[in-house]
């Protein structure tokens, strides 16, 4: 029973490892192409380049530590193994996480107004504000690496002061959660952002619709429409998110418990995030979306 389950598993794993690749691999070859049409990219084409990127490097080390986990779990907690395993994914997530919530500021800055000067001056300056804010996530990350190889270094050691070194599932929790907790509290950061930028966003959206009633417009006003697709994306990179956290949580238990299915059921539910927001950010974005219908017209022609 235990094994059908996990090969069902593995098969969800693959078909969202296929999904992802397909999504972020579209957004990563339509900006490309138009890059070399063009010459020249939109602020929001180039995170959503470099946020694809980083997903699929995401998916991929998922991908690759679930089939390590469940087949050669003793090169995967090998001194040097481990910390390409673990820091690859810290690196993918860093960037998957802040680069959404940079979309997230971005939208809010191209489309919200406010009177403050402090704001209308990061208005005008929205490139440099993300790229500061960029090159700001880089000192989480090096604290966030410098932190984990500290718990990876203290197992370590503690395993060679065995006069055994033979690794079991039972040592495995008192490793993961520091590690887990660590990496969890500076994820926290960009989904604390995320969530400011939704608020800072939803309260002048409704303040806007009032008006349009007035004078009848409503969701026809071209600027509406832009301030509801931008909470669209942004709702739903939290909410996949929230599900992502979650897991994680819901992972740590399990691995103190040894509960394996449920560990695995949890990473099957947390790759859904980086491969099904990247189908939404496609949805999400005019060109995109005319891209994609495109090429669906495309294929079903040739049916």
């Amino acid at each position: 029973m235990e094994s059908a389950l996990l090969s069902i598993l593995t098969l969800v794993i693959i078909a969202e490892f296929v999904i992802g690749n397909l999504s972020n691999g579209f957004i990563v070859l339509i900006n490309c192409i138009d890059w070399v049409s063009k010459r020249q990219l939109s602020s929001v084409d180039k995170i959503l380049t470099f946020l694809a990127i980083s997903r699929i490097g995401l998916i991929w080390e998922l991908l690759v530590s679930w089939f390590l986990g469940l087949h050669y779990l003793a090169i995967f907690v090998s001194g040097t193994g481990l910390r390409i395993m673990i820091f690859s994914w810290v690196v993918s997530n860093h960037f998957s996480l802040w680069l959404a919530t940079i979309l997230s500021i971005f939208y809010l800055l191209k489309i919200v107004s406010f009177s403050s000067p402090a704001f209308l001056y990061l208005k005008w300056r929205v490139n440099q504000v993300i790229l500061m804010i960029l090159l700001g996530t880089l000192i989480f990350l090096f604290l966030n690496l410098i932190q984990i190889n500290i718990h990876i270094k203290d197992w370590l050691d503690r395993c060679e002061r065995n006069t055994i070194w033979n690794f079991s599932m039972s040592g495995l929790p008192t490793f993961s959660v520091p590690v887990k907790f660590t990496m969890t509290m500076f994820s926290l950061a960009p989904f604390t952002v995320a969530l400011i930028s939704f608020l800072l966003l939803i309260f002048p959206l409704w303040k806007h619709l009032q008006k349009m009633q007035l004078n009848y417009k409503g969701h026809r006003d071209p600027r509406t429409k832009a301030h509801i697709n931008a909470l669209k994306i942004v709702i739903s990179f939290l909410l996949l998110y929230a599900s992502f956290f979650l897991c994680i949580l819901i992972s740590w238990i399990s691995e103190l418990y040894q509960n394996t299915l449920i560990h695995m059921f949890c990473q099957t539910i947390g790759v859904f995030y980086p491969s099904s927001h990247s189908f939404l950010l496609i949805l999400g974005n005019p060109k995109l979306r005319q891209a994609s219908l495109l090429v669906a017209a495309k294929v079903w022609a040739k049916r």
